[in-house]
């Protein structure tokens, strides 16, 4: 059933004789690592507190990296959702890193949801009316400080274990980049980066 819905999805894009206009999904799959990866790294070294030291400019400015995270995040779980994982395990890995690369990718993804989900009920549970870059309202403030502090908890955890879980990731291409030789650092490089592969 999964399966055939897939299938719809693509024979529907968007307007069928524009269908070689959609990019490749390898490419929009690159864009997506170019663009959460540095994100990743903001919110992992910047706290909300930081910025709240320089100005509303910065908070603003935060806020609105945090959408575009976000944005991503769900973008990437449709993507999924639809179409599945990209990419399959490499004819050199061996047994175990056969399985690892499945669970790896999907706890990755599922990952980034979970971050998303929780920043909503951050706002959910908040006292007042949060909005995500200026543009967009979070959700409606149902003034629940308990579970406010909880859910904060569990976001801050939830992105900390997920960051780990992208260094793991990292570690695995580039341990099968070097050691099998595999190139597995090209596929998701952009081509100008592949002379220093």
């Amino acid at each position: 059933m999964m399966t055939a819905w897939r299938d719809g999805i693509k024979n529907r894009w968007p307007i069928p004789g524009l269908k070689h206009l959609r990019p490749h999904r390898r490419t929009v799959l690159k864009v997506l690592h170019l663009l959460v990866i540095p994100l990743l790294i903001w919110f992992f070294l910047v706290e909300p507190r930081d910025v709240a030291r320089v100005g509303q400019w910065a908070v603003k400015l935060h806020s609105a990296l945090g959408l575009t995270f976000v944005s991503l995040a769900l973008f990437w779980t449709v993507d999924y959702l639809q179409r599945g994982l990209a990419s399959r395990p490499g004819p050199k890995l061996p047994r175990w890193a056969r399985a690892v690369h499945p669970a790896l990718h999907k706890t990755l993804i599922w990952g980034l949801f979970g971050v998303a989900v929780s920043g909503f009920l951050l706002g959910l549970t908040s006292a007042i009316l949060l909005w995500a870059g200026g543009i967009v309202p979070i959700a409606p403030p149902l003034d629940m400080p308990a579970a406010n502090d909880l859910v904060g908890q569990i976001h801050a955890i939830e992105f900390y274990v997920l960051f780990a879980i992208v260094i793991g990731h990292a570690g695995f291409h580039v341990w099968r980049h070097l050691w099998l030789r595999d190139n597995a650092l090209r596929i998701m490089a952009p081509r100008a980066f592949h002379r220093f592969l």
